[in-house]
């Protein structure tokens, strides 16, 4: 796969995008979106692959945000756009049914960090600092971090981070649970291909439906939500790769999974 502003690469059951556009901090712009909704939907659909890591080229930043020269020529009516297109490949890469690592080297700030806060788990190095800082330019994040970020922290702990505009290290992200893990520099990606490669190992349909289960139970009540988990219990347990788990399980056997 060919994209001018992303790399990708497959290696065994693991793609990692890379955000490609260093001289600008990896800064989120039309045609950033463009390949990310493409990339991300080439992958979805790929069984090859059970788990993507995402990350920023260069030392400098995963992405310093959105682009100020796009953003500076919107109006009421362009700028609702533009934030419903970031809301749409970002939403895409939350529910395309796989496993997605963010890998925050460097700055992840407003598009930035909505990007990172949109992937399932988040590693970030030591030197990574992240942010909402749209206030600053008159604005309200605008690709689901006033949704995300509360979810995530706590309401108190996202107003803050966004009525400041302020930037907070790794150390802080982790403690208020904006990230999961803290790595120094050079073991960010080795730590994010071990993590993939312990997911990847798992029945496919399983992570699947982890996903799924949560995804649809989010915002439901109790009962509602454990109704959906039922439902996809019962789906499993109809498949291929639940008779060669507990066969394997009890055969004290590695297990090989198809995918059905």
């Amino acid at each position: 796969m060919n994209y001018e502003t992303l790399l990708c690469e497959v290696h065994e059951q693991i793609a990692t995008v890379t955000l490609n556009r260093p001289k600008v901090l990896n800064a989120l712009n039309t045609k950033v979106f463009d390949e990310l909704e493409a990339v991300f939907t080439a992958l979805a659909s790929d069984s090859s692959v059970r788990v993507i890591l995402l990350t920023g080229a260069g030392e400098k930043a995963f992405a310093a945000g959105a682009d100020i020269n796009e953003l500076a020529a919107t109006d009421a009516i362009s700028g609702e756009a533009k934030a419903r297109r970031g809301q749409g490949v970002f939403r895409l890469i939350e529910t395309c049914g796989k496993p997605v690592i963010a890998c925050i080297n460097g700055f992840a700030l407003g598009g930035g960090c909505e990007l990172a806060m949109a992937c399932t788990i988040r590693l970030a190095s030591e030197t990574a600092r992240l942010g909402q800082p749209e206030v600053k330019l008159g604005l309200v994040p605008g690709y689901g971090g006033t949704q995300r970020l509360p979810r995530l922290v706590g309401r108190s702990s996202a107003l803050r981070l966004m009525l400041t505009g302020e930037m907070i290290g790794a150390a802080e992200a982790l403690r208020i649970g904006l990230v999961d893990e803290v790595l120094p520099p050079e073991q960010l990606m080795d730590r994010a291909k071990e993590l993939a490669g312990a997911i990847a190992a798992m029945a496919p349909l399983a992570v699947a439906g982890c996903l799924e289960a949560v995804e649809r139970g989010n915002g439901l009540g109790i009962d509602d939500a454990m109704k959906v988990e039922a439902a996809i219990f019962g789906r499993l347990c109809g498949t291929a790769d639940k008779s060669e788990g507990t066969a394997a399980f009890l055969e004290k056997r590695s297990p090989k999974w198809a995918g059905r």
